[in-house]
């Protein structure tokens, strides 16, 4: 518990803070996690809405004679 009181008296009101990714920039790490993981998912949602509108357009479609693929 030493090396814990120590930093704290150090830190002063910083001290339990999240740390910024660069001081003049207002953004913590844990944000910058959060935009990436927000940011693969929203990817990954992306993909699999791209695969469907191309069974759709290429299998879905034409199966049901809703239009024909002209190659």
């Amino acid at each position: 518990m030493g090396e814990a009181k120590r930093r704290k008296t150090t830190l002063g009101e910083e001290y339990g803070q999240d740390t910024r990714i660069l001081p003049w920039v207002p953004i913590t790490k844990s944000q910058a996690e959060q935009f990436v993981n927000l940011t693969t998912r929203g990817a990954w949602i992306g993909i699999f809405l791209m695969v469907a509108a191309w069974i759709t357009i290429r299998f879905i479609g034409p199966a049901f004679g809703w239009w024909q693929v002209v190659f």
